[in-house]
């Protein structure tokens, strides 16, 4: 008995270069999708220099990173189904006489094994961070998924280059087919398929498989599928209807934000002014309904009300097109400060809340005053405020 099978010893009509080349553009589709919602993401989070991230529509963010999480779910079937049908490739012969086919032979093998492995890190990964689900401890999850995923584009780009002329001549021919499809071997349906999953029976299945999978995450940005939407965490529920990742007491800052001496204190260079939350609730106040939305995909619509940070900025006489600095009570964390750059600063829709859905703040979700910006992802609307700095 042979310790290494060969390919040809996996049988099954299944298994069929032009099932491959089906279920693979929709593969590529999702993968694709979440790529360039993924830069989006990324872009939000560092924005270049050059680049002068949007304001509007006020949902930007809400949209792109719940179809990123969308897009990222519906991919596990349809991955796990393309490693099924392609699983015997891995054992096929190498071409060892042939030095253009040991070529092409080569930067398949080598473009699949990078595919293969970068898009199982992405899935398990990013499912694992949606899930709020962090094993990895201190690893940075934002920044190797950043960089995974060009490695995952990359290789996705040279694997349908090798597999082009195949993967057209398997879409153009029927599913059933037997014949060869680009040079390569088919093989024949049964003599009787009348009681076996057919070609078109998987491929309907797979569909339905990415379909279910994607409903079954969609509830945590579509409001009105979050009754079926079984695996959508933090899909709404929380303190006065919106979710929260970090109540106060992890965040040990609940004697501080409590306390009748609060104060927020706002800075531009050398002035400066220090107000109570009365001193707050005295200025003239703004309701706006704003959208709060996380890496991890969840996100929810609420009304806000607050003082514009406009009319903040101008007590102390910080000029138009401001670089703000926002500094939390929390005095550790990853996200205890965020930079807000001047098309959010200036933008008449960016409040710092003190009420939310008609109440006063929940202290889990900021009070004494917190940050709430449109189109922006939820870690950097800095919660229990405690300084606002212009810095440029």
């Amino acid at each position: 008995m042979r310790l290494v099978p060969r390919e040809t010893d996996f049988s099954g009509w299944l298994r069929s270069p032009r099932v491959a080349a089906r279920v693979g553009v929709w593969l590529g589709v999702c993968f694709g999708v979440a790529f360039i919602t993924g830069l989006i993401s990324h872009v939000a989070y560092e924005p270049p220099g050059w680049l002068t991230f949007p304001t509007r529509p006020v949902s930007l963010y809400r949209i792109t990173q719940g179809t990123h999480v969308v897009a990222g779910t519906m991919a596990v079937p349809l991955l796990l189904v393309k490693l099924w049908v392609v699983y015997p490739k891995l054992f096929a012969k190498v071409p060892w006489g042939d030095v253009r086919r040991l070529v092409v032979h080569g930067l398949e093998r080598a473009s699949i094994a990078a595919l293969v492995a970068a898009a199982i890190f992405q899935l398990v990964t990013g499912l694992a961070n949606s899930s709020q689900w962090y094993p990895w401890g201190s690893f940075s999850f934002r920044d190797m998924h950043y960089a995974v995923a060009w490695v995952a584009i990359g290789s996705l780009a040279l694997h349908v280059a090798v597999k082009l002329r195949i993967a057209r001549a398997a879409l153009a021919s029927d599913v059933n087919s037997g014949d060869p499809v680009g040079g390569v071997p088919d093989v024949e349906a049964p003599a009787d398929s009348s009681h076996g999953l057919t070609r078109r029976g998987l491929l309907r299945t797979t569909w339905v498989a990415a379909g279910l999978a994607g409903l079954s995450t969609a509830g945590i940005s579509v409001p009105w599928l979050r009754d079926v939407s079984i695996f959508g965490i933090r899909s709404g529920d929380g303190p006065q209807g919106v979710p929260i990742n970090q109540t106060a007491v992890e965040a040990r800052v609940t004697a501080a934000a409590s306390k009748a001496s609060y104060r927020l204190e706002i800075v531009n260079g050398a002035t400066r002014r220090q107000l109570s939350r009365a001193d707050l609730e005295a200025m003239p106040q703004r309701t706006e309904v704003l959208p709060i939305a996380c890496v991890e995909g969840w996100s929810a619509s609420a009304e806000w009300g607050g003082v514009r940070l406009r009319d903040l900025l101008a007590v102390v006489g910080a000029p138009s097109e401001s670089v703000v600095a926002f500094v939390s009570l929390e005095e550790d964390g990853a996200f205890n400060t965020s930079e807000l750059p001047a098309q959010f600063s200036d933008d008449p829709l960016t409040l710092i809340a003190l009420r939310l859905n008609g109440a006063d703040l929940s202290i889990d979700h900021g009070y004494p005053c917190r940050l709430i910006a449109p189109a922006r992802p939820g870690v950097f609307q800095t919660k229990w405020l405690s300084r606002i700095e212009v810095v440029a």
